[in-house]
């Protein structure tokens, strides 16, 4: 899979002094199933609370629509979309929510969440 997260563009927290959350949703998320190459749909949510830097949303959209002709396991996608925000952003605090529609009578939540380990030898 290609390097997506260089879709990914940023801009300055313009209250990096203040922990406040940042919620995005994305209801009409698209991939493939690797087993059948069926379409999954899912609601992408993203909380975040940032440290410098907030993503930008016009190209967070365009990263998560590059999603729509991979297949990918649900475990995979989320874990994925987690570490390259985090490895764009490096938040103060990340979740990442996966809420796929039902398929086969199953409805599947997958949920990723990242926190900041804090370096007690710079307080």
């Amino acid at each position: 899979m290609e390097d997506k997260k260089t879709i990914l563009e940023t801009f300055e927290n313009p209250n990096p002094n203040r922990d406040y959350v940042i919620t995005h949703e994305a209801p009409e998320f698209t991939s493939l199933c690797p087993k059948t190459g069926q379409p999954d749909f899912a609601n992408i949510i993203l909380e975040y609370v940032p440290d410098e830097l907030c993503v930008e949303l016009k190209s967070y959209k365009f990263y998560l629509n590059s999603f729509r002709n991979d297949g990918i396991y649900f475990e995979a996608l989320t874990n994925k979309i987690t570490d390259d925000l985090v490895q764009i952003l490096n938040p103060r605090w990340m979740r990442v929510t996966s809420e796929f529609n039902v398929r086969g009578g199953i409805a599947s939540t997958i949920e990723v969440e990242y926190e900041k380990e804090i370096d007690l030898d710079e307080e």
